[in-house]
């Protein structure tokens, strides 16, 4: 009678930083952060030539110019960097500690010489969420020649050792993705704010147009100000979260295909060293 085991989850044996879950605060933080500087550096009067804020005499007036949209702007920018800085520590800790093509090439050397031991000291060595998946795969491989599982056959077996795999695989995904769906709304989110803030300067710049008059020319030179200030503070912003987003994903995908390579690899060396069914 074939007995149906179940693998134990894999301890974590990651250590350093693992990402931030309450992504909400760092967007509150970035938030005040740009509100405050808004009003208190570029919205200084030592940035202007009147008392009114008319005429900005530098670039920190000029932006100032830009209206209220500039901040909610400002706060996506600081979000891009700080997910960006976030991500590059999280991933940096989930590759572990070494070169991690050097660490597959270790471990399907291990496995090729039967010597599950170094396989084990590799990953104690190396960390981070391949060598958890790996750690995990090689249990699973250690569970299957012990006498609990004699009554398998060798596909259940290797079915057993891959369906281990996925799992520590699905385990350590979150930790690998977290926090990249806010880049990749960001992506459009600083277009359209950016539009937002053009919309609201065209409209302040034809309602002075409309007016007509000299008197009306500061208020026509604001709204163009607004206008173009958002535009390019908003592409800026989509520009860095695209770049932010395509970058970290790949880093994603090159963690997982190194997870595939060493998944695909425990299992067929099971299956290579029996022959007979069990």
């Amino acid at each position: 009678m074939a007995t149906n085991t179940k693998t134990a989850s894999p301890k974590k044996n990651s250590e350093g930083f693992q990402g931030v879950r309450g992504a909400f605060w760092i967007i509150v933080v970035c938030a005040i952060i740009a509100f405050t500087l808004f009003f208190t550096w570029f919205g200084s009067a030592s940035h202007f030539a009147d008392e009114s804020k008319t005429s900005p005499i530098d670039v920190w007036g000029t932006i100032f110019k830009g209206g209220i949209v500039v901040p909610v702007i400002h706060t996506l920018l600081l979000t891009v960097i700080a997910m960006a800085i976030e991500r590059a520590l999280a991933l940096r800790t989930a590759f572990g500690k070494g070169a991690l093509p050097k660490f597959v090439a270790n471990i399907k050397a291990a496995l090729n010489e039967n010597d599950f031991a170094k396989a084990q000291q590799l990953c104690d060595k190396q960390k981070g969420s391949v060598a958890n998946v790996v750690q995990a795969s090689l249990n699973a491989y250690k569970d299957m020649e012990s006498g609990a599982n004699a009554a398998l056959k060798k596909s259940q077996k290797v079915a057993k050792i891959q369906q281990a795999h996925e799992e520590a695989t699905q385990l350590e995904m979150p930790t690998l993705t977290m926090n990249l769906p806010i880049i990749a709304t960001i992506v459009t989110l600083g277009t359209l704010t950016g539009l937002l803030g053009t919309v609201v300067g065209m409209i302040r710049s034809f309602s002075a147009l409309s007016a007509g008059g000299g008197a009306d020319s500061a208020a026509l030179s604001q709204g163009i100000s607004e206008a173009l200030i958002n535009t390019a503070f908003g592409i800026g912003t989509s520009w860095c979260a695209v770049v932010a987003y395509n970058y970290f994903t790949n880093k994603v995908d090159k963690l997982t295909y190194a997870l595939d390579e060493v998944g695909y690899s425990i299992a067929q060396t099971y299956e290579a060293n029996h022959t007979e069914e069990a």
